[in-house]
């Protein structure tokens, strides 16, 4: 509470009462003329500051050059700004006339020598603490998420506690100017209180010497009157003049005697009025002094904090690259198994034919000692050759042995040899299997690609490549050939990278370009250019796609990159690796190059890149994605910058693709524009999430982005079908892209009439051969009962036991009734808009009411006069048992519902796809929805005898009425309290339903493989 204090200044003027004993009467005279007192009281509060004039009449000559010496004020203005524990004002109590008022001014006096001990100590104080804002400021930014959160709020306190204690001292040195002028004025007081007095005191000489004339006077009249009746009438003259000349002084001395007392008073009030002030601000002192002590403990908790998260950091890093290595060392080792068991076996074989080698030594051995024997027994016969003839047939025939012999030992010796060489032969080619097998492990160990490095580490490795292909570190055709390495999650650029990312750079890049290799790509190369990815920056389903779409298309082996905008109100702390590259990107817009910031980061293990525009406008710090009246420049200068940024990165894709109409000004860009600077390796796929939303804008904005308006604002190009004089984002897609794609088969078939197409339904039929529909899917690791930590209790399609207990607690979380646990819950989780049914769902809410259950909606609305409607009706049933309507959106509460339904309504007058439909059957609450869209495509009704049982999963109406959709809630809360074990074996198989992004992905992986197909086979023909 600011105060303002204005000060009473007094300005009087005596001139000393000339006393002449010979006539009384001048006396009084003199005493009256000269006397002026002017008191000026102004209020210190209410009334603003105020000038004091000081102004004397009828002074004489004498008086007035006295009042020349004094120095003068003509106007005097002070202003305070304090903060009192009260407005209320101090009034005048007593007037100034005794010792007991000067010790009151006095202690006064003290009281203000304590405020400037004080307010040394204060400026002490915010010395102090400004140096610790200052420092809690810097570090608090790097806070983690939930310290960040009370910290800021603790120095946003702080800020305004120390800016008060800033106007509080500008207020107390005020103050202390004030009192030494207070004081000037309380001297010159006491001089005048003392000139005061003295004239009392002679006023009441004058009354003694008064009376004794009016004795006189009497003793004179009984005189007359005894003498007779002569003189009377000059003796009444002479009375009444005295008389009047009496009441004269009498009436001024009174008025001076007051003037004084009144100003005595007022300084009284003053100076307890500044008492009471100083008082406030010493409180405020002490309040600041424990907010200091709590800032103080706020720090410690915070660097406690920082300390824990940096340990937990240290020790899951160290227990990652362990786990790493440990799979690493595991896949080597099985590998050597194998290679050692084939070891074996060629080890097994030769020493079986070393066996045989060795046997056939022996054999030979024994051969030679038999032709030695036979060699005795020839020598022997020879000695009796003479002596008679059948010794000499007895030696033919033993040389026919010996003959026989020696062929079969020169057979032996040559099969001896070659059991040798055989040998030989084997032993070789043993060694040079062994090589091989050694030179084909170290080869298989580089060329496998490796499976166990989280998508993450691939995404910066590739965003590390991009970074310096950008800053002209790397040629374009080696960042080329690198990226395809980590495309292929080579194992050698991971263990280079390993090996050397704690290296300078320049020794890391080295290492790098040792590496490239001239091998072809596994898969294709897929850029998204979109407004949204969750969980960065969600809006609607958009984000879900792209990220889901992404990541799915990653695990099949494709490269896959995401161009973003860089708002200001993302969600960073989901961006890994967030930095910005030391190289700017400079685009056109608007007839001038503006450059751009480019960041990257990895989201959700894909990488990610950040346009932050330095444009003058600020495009993308707005607090807010979309809503912004120049949307359409924002998004066609965003889009240009996109395809600046493939450009100068040298990057070559496949497939470039864009989303709704916030990038639809890529298609139009590319062929126009940039095909012809050389980025013309892509094919175009766009997808349009709602063909309600159409960006439509005067043609003239076109030529911001560098278009040419003439060429596209025709009927066949860009022009929109309504309105001749303005373009259209989305129809310009539609032409220009070569693969055109909504985000289901039904909504495909629904806007290529004219009441679904908004206008672009004869558009869409002329380019039918290129347009389908694909529906979407969820990301299952994000939405998955039995790991969903936001659940009080997981739980599985075999353990629906968790079910009821989640349900069991939001009821109690969300103040429902739990007395009855078959009472059925309602779900509802939407945006509040016309779109989604309005009148549908407030009708659900009293039918449900009707129907014994109990109904919990989760959502709000953009539109004023919707979201009114809705916080009535959550205001009649604030305190209700079974309705609860909570306005504004929250994901651990749309988690838990989720979870804790048995029903989910979906009453769409148009829904293009949805996602809370299959997310509500992976929680296993069984959806009620109207047959339009997705919701057509993906929830079948359980009593439609036309579709085969299995893929029955939920209760659908036709006509967007009250009717329809009472007879499908009739149904379903029928089945759930008739039949429960139906409905256990319904809710069973809903969970069971894969609604994956696998069968979405790959569709849009075939179409994107015969897009590139046929772009290929066009260009080997020319």
């Amino acid at each position: 509470m600011a105060a303002k204090c204005s000060v009473c200044f007094f300005s009087y003027g005596f001139n000393g009462l000339s006393k002449s004993s010979s006539n009384d009467n001048n006396d009084v005279d003199s005493w009256k003329k000269n006397l002026n007192l002017r008191l000026l009281f102004l209020p210190s509060r209410r009334l603003l500051p105020a000038s004091c004039k000081i102004q004397q009449r009828n002074l004489s000559l004498h008086y007035k050059r006295q009042l020349g010496k004094k120095p003068s004020f003509e106007r005097i203005r002070t202003r305070a700004k304090l903060r009192p524990d009260s407005d209320n004002e101090s009034e005048p109590e007593n007037s100034v006339s005794n010792d007991g008022d000067m010790e009151h001014i006095a202690n006064h006096e003290k009281t203000f020598e304590d405020n400037v001990d004080t307010r040394v100590d204060v400026e002490h104080i915010d010395e102090k603490n400004s140096g610790k804002l200052s420092a809690s400021a810097v570090e608090t930014n790097r806070d983690i998420e939930h310290a960040d959160i009370a910290l800021t709020k603790a120095l946003r306190d702080i800020l305004l506690l120390n800016q008060a204690r800033v106007h509080a001292l500008e207020d107390l040195h005020k103050i202390l100017s004030e009192k030494e002028t207070l004081q000037s004025e309380i001297n010159s007081l006491e001089m005048g209180l003392a000139e005061a007095d003295a004239q009392v005191k002679v006023a009441s000489e004058e009354k003694v010497h008064a009376e004794q004339l009016e004795d006189q006077l009497e003793k004179l009249r009984n005189e007359l009157i005894n003498r007779g009746g002569s003189g009377k009438s000059e003796l009444e003259l002479y009375e009444n003049r005295n008389k009047i000349s009496n009441e004269e002084a009498l009436l001024a001395r009174d008025a001076h005697v007051y003037s004084l007392r009144k100003e005595v008073d007022s300084l009284r009030t003053e100076n307890l009025a500044l008492k009471d002030d100083t008082q406030a601000l010493k409180s405020m002192l002490s309040n600041l002094k424990n907010t200091d002590e709590r800032m103080a403990t706020l720090e410690n908790e915070r660097c406690f904090l920082d300390a824990s998260m940096k340990e937990l950091e240290s020790k899951l890093s160290v227990s990652q690259q362990e786990s790493s290595n440990i799979s690493t060392l595991k896949v080597e080792c099985k590998d050597l198994w194998e290679k050692v068991e084939n070891l074996q076996c060629l080890l097994d074989k030769a020493t079986k034919q070393a066996d045989q080698a060795i046997l056939a030594l022996q054999q030979n051995q024994d051969l030679r000692k038999k032709v030695d024997k036979l060699e005795e027994s020839l020598e022997a016969a020879n000695f009796f050759k003479v002596s008679s003839e059948k010794i000499q047939q007895y030696n033919e025939l033993m040389q026919q042995k010996i003959k026989l012999l020696e062929e079969r030992l020169q057979k032996s010796d040559q099969e001896i040899y070659s059991y040798i060489q055989l040998y030989q032969e084997s032993i070789k080619e043993f060694q040079d299997t062994l090589n091989s097998l050694k030179e084909e492990s170290k080869k298989g160990t580089s060329d496998e690609p490796v499976d166990d490095m989280p998508w993450e580490f691939w995404s910066r490795l590739l965003l590390t490549i991009d970074g310096w292909a950008l800053e002209k570190k790397l040629s374009n055709s080696d960042a080329t050939l690198l990226r395809e390495m980590v495309w292929k999650r080579d194992r050698r650029i991971c263990d280079v990278y390993v090996a050397c990312k704690e290296n300078m750079e320049d020794e890391v890049i080295s290492s790098f370009l040792r590496l490239t290799s001239s091998q072809p790509s596994p898969g294709l190369h897929i850029i998204h250019i979109a407004a949204e990815m969750a969980p960065v920056a969600k809006v609607g389903g958009l984000g879900d796609v792209v990220t889901g779409l992404g990541k799915a298309l990653q695990k099949r082996g494709h490269l896959v990159e995401i161009v973003l905008p860089k708002y200001d109100c993302m969600q960073y702390d989901h961006v890994r690796d967030l930095k910005a590259l030391d190289a700017t990107v400079n685009s056109y817009f608007d007839g001038k190059l503006f450059q751009n910031k480019v960041w990257t980061g990895t989201v959700e293990g894909l990488p990610v890149y950040f346009i932050e525009p330095h444009h003058p406008n600020k495009f993308f710090w707005r607090g807010q994605y979309y809503g912004e009246k120049d949307d359409f420049k924002r998004f066609s200068f965003f889009s240009r910058a996109a395809l600046e940024l493939l450009l100068q990165a040298g990057k070559k894709p496949d497939i470039i693709h864009c989303h709704d109409w916030q990038t639809a000004f890529v298609a139009p860009l590319y062929w126009d524009l940039y095909a012809p600077k050389g980025l013309n390796s892509a094919r175009i796929c766009f997808t349009c999430h709602n063909f309600e939303y159409q960006g439509t804008a005067p043609a003239s904005q076109l030529a911001s982005c560098g278009l040419d308006v003439h060429q596209l604002n025709r009927p066949d190009r860009m022009q929109d079908n309504s309105a001749h004089d303005r373009v259209n984002p989305i129809k310009g897609a539609i032409v220009f892209s070569n693969i055109v794609t909504t985000v289901s088969p039904t909504y495909a078939q629904e806007v290529r009439t004219a009441k679904g197409g908004r206008g672009l339904h004869s558009t869409l039929n002329f380019y039918s051969k290129k347009f389908l529909g694909i529906l979407n899917g969820i990301d299952t690791d994000a939405w998955n009962p039995a790991t969903d930590m936001f659940l009080k209790v997981q739980y599985s399609a075999n353990d629906l036991q968790g079910k009821a207990e989640n349900k069991d607690s939001m009821r109690r979380l969300l103040g429902l009734s739990s007395a009855d646990n078959r009472k059925p819950l309602v779900g509802c989780i939407t945006r509040l808009v016309p779109q989604k049914g309005m009148h549908l769902i407030r009708h659900a809410i009293y039918r449900t009411l009707e129907m014994g259950g109990q109904f919990v909606l989760l959502g709000s609305s953009p539109i004023p006069h919707i979201q009114r409607e809705f916080e009535g009706i959550a205001n009649q049933f604030q305190n209700h048992e079974h309705i609860r309507l909570i306005l504004r959106y929250d994901e651990s509460l749309s988690r838990y519902i989720y979870a804790a339904s048995d029903m989910f309504i979906i009453p769409s007058i148009f829904e293009p796809c949805g996602l809370t439909q299959m997310i509500a059957m992976t929680y296993g609450s069984v959806p009620i929805v109207r047959k339009t869209g997705g919701l057509n495509d993906s929830v079948f009704d359980v009593d439609d005898d036309t579709i085969p049982h299995q893929y029955r999963n939920g209760f659908t109406f036709t006509t967007a009425d009250e009717q329809g959709l009472n007879g499908a809630m009739d149904r379903a809360f029928n089945l759930y309290k008739s039949d429960s074990e139906n409905w256990q074996q319904l809710v069973r198989k809903i969970m069971s339903i894969d609604f994956s992004w696998e069968s979405s992905a790959s569709q849009y992986e075939e179409l994107y493989a015969r897009s590139v197909a046929r772009a290929r086979t066009a260009a080997n023909r020319t």
